[in-house]
């Protein structure tokens, strides 16, 4: 037999009578692809991607709530509307189809969303205790309450048997059923307060109401804050206690979960994101299972086959959540059977995925942006009718994107970079230790070139006649841009940038003052790494917040540095200019942009982040001789077609630009940018 044949996480796996093909799950998650709170195709297609992929159960509708006093905070699905039956039929039968079974996360959110959203409903909670990263004051939960809330959750997990999903998973982290569970969230005297008994006794008359309302054959699973891990809060004991009722109620398996979520400091700890150890929670849910009888599933970043084949192989769980995995690579186990493990792509931890969902509507993996586009974007590359040859000119992620795409679709590829690395802006954030993780994004597509024989040339400096020599059919500017100060009216030669401060060019002493009005990450990485040194800093911005492109995922890692180094921060003020003193030192002036007042710092540096100006100087060059003067066809890209522009007849090859090149993005922009033109090439 082989070894892939024995492989840990390729045995199937049984729960009552509903049988798994293999011990990995995409657990219950939020994408927000629903549209009006229904899995219509969208939705779907994401789902049937992992089902195509492998996974052997892939669990929808992440918060999906049960009743209209639960609104959405975050695009989740509503299970109290009758139309979401016949569209869970149909994802259903595609993903069963294609061999993995699907179950659905059911929730009453309680105090964790907003009172001016949905219907404008109050919300709920067991007692009226505000939650701070949703900032509601929920209504202390009357008995009609809970009778109509204890309906809506039988109604909604009779909905998904009907639709014919294979279980639900009842959640109990953070919402309305564990607020009655634990001591820092329930303060009720009456029947459903006070003792352990009294305050699990809502959840389990919620828990038998489902049984009821479905077959016996139906799965019902739980996923269950184990620990709250903060003064005041759930116990491991009284949380075993409470699951082995829960059990006795009808529930048929658990997914642990240590930490709570009320606060941003709190759900960053409970869901890690880089620059934290791998698997944090595998030995606490080791454990559970060794005291429960029942199967035990869990997810916490266990990014990475090696740790998630360990954990099935040593019994610390039954079923390994890979779920952020998953959005870097749906087919990550159809690599495992295939014996393709190597090319996987690796899930970098950047916790984009959960992030852009506030930043801009919905989940994104930061280096694969076709999660979420399968409508329109495949994740597997066909190959081109015709070959043709390309040069690309820059080895960041937009360029190491294209020259994939590229080497996948069958082309002949040729890679200048002129640093003596690929990687471009990738490795100068990486240089902040705590993200050095992000390298992944650059190590894997090095890789896949190298598999499909694109020829990467490092150290070398194109030139116009460079890419002329090459007879190019296509060329592709991927150079990034450099450091912009030009919007200071004084003083831009006396400033630094992040780059010098994470590049290492610039050895900073005293005070410094980091200027940015970017809001994104280079900014703060710069902070952080100067904080750590010793530095006395203080952060400006024109924001009313900080960093206001850096969510609430990777945020908490930034104000614990700024906290434990003394940071000053100063909001609302924008950086005018800066003169260069009598003594050598710098002084900056800040300008309100609120009142008519000026302010004035003495510094030793100060290091400025405005984003990137385009390194587009080859573009211009090679731009008279291209058959389309550089014209990108909106519509055909969006489309999913060819680029058929034809300004000049004469013109011997295509050209674009991407990523930075054409004006300073994100990570995410850059590989959206390349996969995208390059797709129909």
């Amino acid at each position: 037999m082989s070894a892939r044949a024995m492989d840990p996480l390729l045995q199937p796996f049984t729960i009552k009578s509903l049988t798994l093909r293999n011990r990995v799950v995409s657990t219950s998650h939020e994408p927000a692809f629903g549209e009006e709170g229904l899995p219509r195709d969208r939705y779907r297609m994401y789902h049937l991607e992992k089902a195509r992929g492998g996974v052997g159960l892939t669990m929808i509708g992440g918060s999906a709530v049960v009743s209209p006093d639960s609104p959405p905070s975050f695009g989740n699905l509503l299970l109290y509307r009758d139309e979401v039956v016949p569209w869970f039929r149909r994802l259903a039968d595609d993903v069963h189809t294609a061999g993995a079974a699907v179950m659905c996360q059911i929730t009453h959110l309680g105090r964790r969303t907003s009172n001016y959203t949905g219907d404008w409903l109050p919300v709920l909670s067991a007692s009226p205790l505000r939650e701070p990263a949703h900032r509601a004051f929920p209504k202390e939960a009357e008995r009609w309450d809970l009778d109509r809330v204890v309906r809506d959750y039988a109604d909604a997990a009779a909905r998904c048997e009907a639709g014919g999903l294979d279980g639900i998973e009842i959640q109990s982290y953070g919402h309305f059923l564990d607020s009655f569970l634990s001591p820092a969230t329930n303060h009720r005297d009456d029947e459903f307060g006070g003792s352990l008994a009294h305050r699990m006794a809502f959840p389990r008359r919620v828990i038998r109401a489902i049984r009821s309302a479905v077959g016996p054959g139906f799965v019902v699973g739980i996923r269950m804050m184990m620990d709250e891990d903060r003064p005041g809060g759930l116990t491991l004991d009284d949380a075993l206690t409470a699951l082995r009722a829960y059990i006795e109620d009808g529930i048929d398996f658990v997914s642990t979960i240590r930490g709570s979520i009320e606060s941003d400091a709190s759900l960053a700890r409970a869901i890690p994101s880089m620059g934290t150890p791998s698997a944090p929670f595998l030995d606490f849910t080791a454990g559970i299972k060794r005291r429960l009888d029942v199967p035990v599933m869990h997810a916490g970043r266990i990014a990475d086959v090696a740790t998630a084949r360990y954990a099935v192989r040593e019994g610390l769980l039954d079923l390994v959540g890979m779920t952020r995995a998953q959005i870097a690579d749906p087919h990550l186990v159809a690599k495992v059977a295939a014996g393709d493990e190597d090319r996987i792509r690796p899930c970098v931890g950047a916790s984009y995925c959960l992030d852009a969902i506030y930043d801009s509507g919905d989940t994104k993996c930061v280096h694969n942006p076709a999660t979420g586009r399968e409508l329109r974007l495949p994740h597997t590359v066909p190959p081109a009718a015709e070959r043709k040859k390309a040069v690309v000119v820059g080895a960041g992620p937009a360029g190491l994107e294209a020259a994939r795409v590229l080497g996948e679709r069958g082309h002949e590829v040729v890679v200048f970079e002129a640093g003596d690395r690929p990687g471009g802006q990738i490795r100068i954030a990486a240089s902040n230790s705590r993200r050095r993780d992000l390298l992944g994004i650059v190590d894997w597509r090095v890789d896949e070139c190298k598999v499909l024989g694109v020829d990467l040339r490092l150290g070398a400096l194109a030139e116009a006649a460079d890419v002329l020599a090459e007879r190019p059919d296509l060329v592709l500017i991927a150079t990034g841009g450099l450091p912009d100060a030009s919007f200071l009216t004084e003083g831009a030669d006396l400033v630094s940038d992040t780059w010098d401060v994470l590049g290492g060019c610039l050895r900073p002493r005293g005070h410094v003052l980091v200027y940015d009005d970017n809001g994104a990450y280079p900014g703060l990485d710069a902070t952080e790494l100067m904080a750590r040194k010793g530095l006395a800093i203080e952060y400006v911005t024109p924001e009313r917040t900080l960093a206001p492109d850096v969510g609430s995922m990777n945020s908490p890692a930034y104000l614990r540095a700024f906290a434990e180094h003394g940071v000053r921060t100063t909001l609302a003020h924008r950086l005018v200019s800066v003169r260069r003193t009598t003594d050598g030192r710098l002084t900056a002036t800040l300008r309100s942009d609120y009142a008519d007042t000026q302010s004035e710092r003495t510094v030793d540096h100060v290091v400025v982040e405005h984003g990137t100006l385009p390194l587009a100087d080859l573009y211009w060059d090679l731009l008279p001789a291209s058959s389309n003067h550089g014209r990108v066809d909106h519509p055909a890209l969006l489309a999913g077609e060819p680029q058929r522009e034809t300004a000049n007849p004469e013109g011997r090859y295509q050209l674009f630009r991407i990523g930075d090149a054409v004006t300073s993005r994100n990570i995410h922009a850059a590989v959206l940018d390349a996969l995208r033109l390059c797709l129909p090439m």
